[in-house]
């Protein structure tokens, strides 16, 4: 942009603030910020793009061997995935396997697309 094409910004008056509006509903902030807590974490985010990369299902013990952590820890990552709801689970005997949901928001899957 040349230095001719800029917009002059208005006089401030001293003391009075200019209200932006606001760009996002409540709920969709709620929604959005959720969803970035949950992968914010270091091994959840590595977690989705692993399963953003699968054609299949991917086992919990297949994640415990990845990243050298317990079951239990593995687990309580999927379970904030899930709570965020980005993945879903499905058993096999003694086995849980993950993928991400089928049915996620364009918005969610916008998100974890740009992740990769």
């Amino acid at each position: 942009m040349a230095t001719t094409d800029l917009i002059p910004m208005a006089e401030r008056e001293r003391g009075v603030c200019c209200v932006p509006p606001r760009r996002l509903r409540t709920r969709k902030v709620a929604q959005l910020s959720e969803l970035l807590k949950a992968i914010a974490d270091p091994t959840r985010l590595e977690m989705v793009a692993i399963l953003t990369a699968a054609e299949e299902p991917v086992c919990v013990c297949d994640f415990v061997a990845t990243f050298g952590l317990s079951q239990p820890t593995v687990s309580h990552h999927m379970a904030r995935l899930r709570e965020a709801g980005i993945v879903e689970c499905e058993k096999r005997g003694i086995w849980a396997f993950y993928r991400l949901r089928r049915d996620l928001p364009a918005a969610t899957r916008r998100i974890i697309e740009a992740l990769g």
